[in-house]
């Protein structure tokens, strides 16, 4: 099975603090997002919350698209993540079970 790569956003809150990041390991970054195994930004501000997912193909495609959201307004992120997740609901939780 081909490799996959993630471009994700993290929210602390609805219309909180926002992380955008890639991976291509999507439910191993975000447990440890949530875990805050890492100190940094995420760490600092609370922001545990996966609001927005979309999967690439390759890393230059992912990469790519996160250094685009990386630099786009605070309103185009909230767009784009109400256009997906209109309630910013946490995308890892269904059931109890991790999504993707």
């Amino acid at each position: 099975m081909p490799k996959q790569f993630y471009v994700y956003i993290l929210a602390s809150e609805r219309n909180g603090t926002l992380y955008t990041g890639m991976t291509s390991n999507i439910q191993r970054r975000v447990t440890e997002h949530k875990q805050h195994a890492t100190k940094g930004f995420t760490d600092k501000y609370n922001v545990t919350r996966l609001v927005y997912l979309e999967q690439h193909d390759t890393f230059i495609n992912a990469a790519t698209r996160e250094k685009q959201i990386k630099t786009w307004q605070r309103k185009w992120k909230l767009r784009l993540i109400e256009e997906q997740n209109p309630n910013w609901d946490d995308l890892t939780e269904t059931d109890g079970n991790f999504i993707p």
